[in-house]
């Protein structure tokens, strides 16, 4: 973990993978989490915290099972612990995610789109 200043876009144009969530930096017991997405993930629930998505480009949906929520840019949405759901982006979404410090990306799910959270080089 660094103490310099970290800039977003900078961070996100470093990634490769969509679903493979980087540590941008880490603030008391929580990462600070950036990613691309594309396509559907997995159905899930995180049953032991919330969840907050904030979209810095592109279209993201969070699906839920009363209702979709759809984040355009700058937008931010939190998904209350226990509720299960599945993030959507039909195109490249760059996103922010602040979670605990060992939030598993696919909750309760597993599977193979379990990734590791990785640092940003």
């Amino acid at each position: 973990m660094t103490d310099d200043v970290r800039n977003v876009n900078e961070a996100l144009s470093a990634i490769g993978e969509h679903w493979q969530p980087h540590r941008l930096t880490s603030v008391n017991d929580y990462d600070v989490k950036v990613v691309k997405l594309q396509g559907e993930f997995v159905w899930h629930t995180h049953p032991d915290t919330d969840e907050l998505f904030m979209v810095v480009a592109g279209r993201l949906t969070i699906q839920l099972r009363d209702r979709d929520v759809v984040l355009e840019p700058n937008d931010v949405f939190v998904v209350p612990r226990g509720v299960e759901h599945c993030p959507k982006a039909d195109e490249e979404v760059h996103a922010i995610l602040f979670e605990p410090k060992g939030t598993v990306n696919t909750g309760d799910a597993g599977g193979a789109r379990t990734a590791e959270l990785r640092e940003l080089r």
